[in-house]
Order: C-alpha cells, then structure tokens, then sequence
C-alpha cells in the first residue's frame, strides 16, 4: 500500500507542476451534464455544513462551497495540489471557511461524524475502494451526504483509449465497475447513481463548430432516454454520479 500511494502522490505532483493530463482536456468538453448535476447537488447542502473534499487542488469545487456557506477541509496526497489550492484560496480571501491539508484519503485524520458533507470528484477509482467507502461512512454525520463523480470502466471503446495513453493516468488506477458501486451499500444506507456520456462522445470532433453545445445537450437527453429505456447501457456510460446518504451504524459497516 506504501508503494501505491508513493506512486499517486509522484504523478500527482507531476500532474499539478506540468499540466501532464492537458491533452485528454477535449473530451471534458461533453461533460457539462455531469458537472450541472455535481454542482447543483453541492450547492444543494453546502449551506452552513461542515464538509470534506477529496482530492482538492486549485480547481477544486472547495471554493465554491465556501462561497456558498460551507466550511470546508480539502484534501489531497499530493503537496503540489495543496499548496496551490491554499494559494488559491488566499487570493480569494476564503482563509476563514477552507482549509487545505495534505492526507491518505484511506486513512483520515478526522474524528467520527465530523463533515455533514463529503465530496469528490474522480478520486474514488484512485483509491482501495473498501478503505475508502469506510472512512466516508465513518467521518460522515448520519443523515449526512457524500457526492461523487466517477469515469466508469466498462466501455470497450473507452478502455482501449486507456490502454493507449498510458501516461495520462496512474498505473494503480481502476474506473469504477458496477461491482464497485454495489460495494458501497455496505457502508451506505442508500446509494444513488446517474449516467453520464455515451452518446455525446461522439461529438467531441466538433468541438469547436458552431451549435457544438446544442449537440451535446441533445446528445445527453438521447443518453437519458436509453438509459431509462435500456438500463443496461448503463455500464457503457463514461462517467457516473454517485450519492451514498445515511452510513450505516459502525459494528454493521463491512458485514
């Protein structure tokens, strides 16, 4: 496990330094769906609420939930990605609500119950899933919400981009399975997903054409409609929104 997390805070530093992922940028531009609902279910519960990011850097949603109320602790393994976010949020005069801290995310430094709110976005397939579902469940107050995004891992179209480019991505990562998910209702009282991207993929050659948004919008409503109709096409999807609520009591967590 030591080996692992050396890996991840080595890329990860890299990636924040140089910029390393820049060339994958262009397909996060059908993705928008995605980041409306992450948003606004943020925006949601982050009023007056104690919350925990994982994985933060300076383009963290950390500052927006400050903004919106919330008093926020990110965290990240890597020391590049905390310092730049602590940067950050001292330009934007946001010292007295965030708070940035360099952390295992499979072993948190925190007190039970301490975050009514737990985030993240693509940092759950980095981590050994049972560890991390259990360290949420145990930080997280009952009651209280965790909100995830996620790439999945199914797509044989995806995947072979994956095997391609080797370099945009750490050796130790996994995009989420459906077995994966499943895991977490043995932690959470309730799980909740939705699916995101299958068919707007395609339109990510025209990018920078005209009416290029209004494709992607009709593309994600068509993804919406088969989804409900064919539930199976679900696991092609690309990404995954993921809402675990009410963890359940800690001598029944991993049973």
């Amino acid at each position: 496990m030591h080996a692992r997390l050396e890996r991840e805070r080595e890329f990860h530093d890299r990636a924040f330094a140089e910029d390393v992922r820049a060339s994958a940028k262009r397909f996060y531009s059908v993705t928008a769906a995605l980041f409306a609902w992450y948003e606004r279910t943020l925006t949601a519960h982050a009023r007056a609420a104690r919350a925990l990011e994982y994985g933060c850097g300076p383009g963290s949603r950390a500052f927006d939930l400050a903004r919106a109320g919330a008093h926020v602790v990110g965290i990240d393994i890597s020391p590049v990605a905390i310092e730049q976010a602590t940067e950050r949020g001292r330009a934007e005069g946001l010292e007295d609500r965030l708070e940035f801290r360099v952390m295992d995310a499979e072993q948190l430094d925190f007190p039970d119950a301490s975050f009514d709110l737990v985030c993240g976005s693509g940092i759950l397939h980095h981590l050994e899933l049972a560890r991390a579902y259990a360290e949420i469940a145990r930080v997280l107050e009952s009651g209280g919400l965790a909100v995830f995004t996620e790439p999945l891992g199914h797509n044989p179209l995806i995947n072979a981009y994956r095997n391609r480019t080797p370099a945009l991505r750490t050796v130790d990562e996994h995009p989420l399975l459906m077995r994966d998910i499943a895991l977490a209702e043995r932690y959470f009282g309730e799980v909740a997903t939705r699916y995101f991207t299958l068919t707007s993929l395609a339109a990510i050659p025209l990018r920078n054409r005209a009416g290029f948004q209004r494709l992607v919008s009709a593309c994600d409503a068509l993804d919406r409609g088969l989804f409900r109709i064919v539930p199976g096409l679900r696991r092609q999807a690309w990404m995954v929104g993921m809402t675990l609520r009410h963890p359940l009591p800690p001598d029944a967590a991993g049973r």
